[in-house]
């Protein structure tokens, strides 16, 4: 018998499995750069400290960087179900992260570049103030750090549902379109087949697909802000000890450069990797797609167009054409699928092959 319109729509719901932790830990990291930046600018108004207000100033920068992370998860969140976004709004966090990664290169180069003129224009070094600055800084930096860092998924269950739809092309040949969409929000998909065309298939037996870890870019995009920072504070504190000890001033803006160039290899890492989630690079190197051509190529049956790509942390879509010689019904191809970690949404097209 037939099903109701209704049971055969889903959404696109396609966030992280820890969107909500992540937007939360974001959020509490703002919470305590905006606390310490209002405290070193009070105390380098009261105490005449330039050291404490250039850096308290500089905390308020970096507060700005992590409202783009938590920007984006607010928004992905809120729109999640809006039809207008075709899958979803699990991307954005790529988008935040590339933004964010733009601003951490634009950074390293404004680090290196002002290291470089101290390097050929020494200026005094206020050498406790600073030492002390930079410590207060590495203390903040390492406990944002900690709160950012990406756990590892715990296991859990959700629950996945797949519809087939049976349609006849104008040439009049067997030709079978099969939407799919199931939940990879946890460690185990229970995935259940259903086929409509006037009588009833039984449904396969569920199967379990094995977790996969998966890269949230925007929380590590605010993770390397924090790193960025802690990194150049460990490098501030070594000169400026050396500096206050042997008169080494030169080594200051030395660290500076070495730091920028650090910080600017970690963001061409972060718009290499959003980039291609952005332009729809199959994931995993193309693993992905050659797990699912093992899975349903035969002698009998050929993919002849597969996309994969990835619409957000821990989900691939995907999109396959099949050229059969005995087309089987859709949910026979679709079961083949169903302990694919991380596949998410599924259309399979068959065609019978001449």
């Amino acid at each position: 018998m037939s099903a109701p319109i209704d049971s055969l729509s889903h959404d696109h719901v396609f966030l992280g499995k820890d969107h909500a932790r992540n937007e939360r830990k974001v959020w509490l990291v703002i919470a305590i750069t905006a606390t310490m930046m209002v405290v070193e600018i009070a105390a380098g108004s009261f105490y005449g400290s330039m050291a404490l207000l250039a850096d308290g100033w500089h905390m308020s920068t970096h507060a700005g960087a992590m409202l783009i992370a938590a920007g984006a998860y607010w928004y992905a969140r809120r729109s999640a179900r809006d039809p207008r976004f075709t899958f979803g709004t699990g991307k954005l966090g790529d988008l935040a992260g590339f933004a964010s990664a733009m601003v951490l290169a634009m950074v390293a180069l404004l680090i290196a570049a002002e290291s470089a003129v101290r390097l050929a224009q020494p200026v005094e070094i206020a050498f406790n103030q600073a030492i002390l600055v930079a410590i207060l800084g590495l203390a903040v930096n390492l406990v944002s750090a900690y709160l950012l860092r990406d756990e590892p998924h715990h296991h859990g269950h959700g629950h996945g549902h797949g519809h087939a739809h049976d349609h006849d092309d104008h040439d009049h040949d067997d030709h079978d379109h099969d939407h799919d969409h199931h939940d990879h929000h946890d460690a185990h998909d229970h995935a259940e087949g259903h086929h409509h065309e006037g009588h009833h298939h039984p449904h396969p037996h569920p199967v379990h697909a094995p977790a996969r870890r998966s890269q949230d870019h925007n929380l590590r995009a605010a993770y390397l802000h924090v790193l960025a920072d802690a990194l150049t504070s460990v490098l501030a504190i070594v000169a400026l000890l050396f500096g206050r000890s042997y008169g080494w001033v030169w080594l200051d803006p030395l660290m500076g450069i070495v730091g920028g160039l650090v910080i600017a290899r970690w963001s061409f890492g972060l718009l290499r990797d959003t980039g291609r989630v952005l332009l729809d690079v199959s994931p995993r190197g193309g693993a992905v797609a050659k797990d699912i051509r093992d899975r349903v190529e035969s002698d009998a049956d050929q993919i002849t167009d597969l996309h994969v790509w990835q619409v957000g942390p821990g989900h691939h879509a995907a999109i396959l054409s099949i050229a059969a010689r005995e087309p089987q019904q859709p949910a026979a191809y679709k079961a083949k699928l169903r302990d694919v970690g991380g596949l998410s949404h599924v259309t399979v097209e068959v065609t019978r092959a001449a």
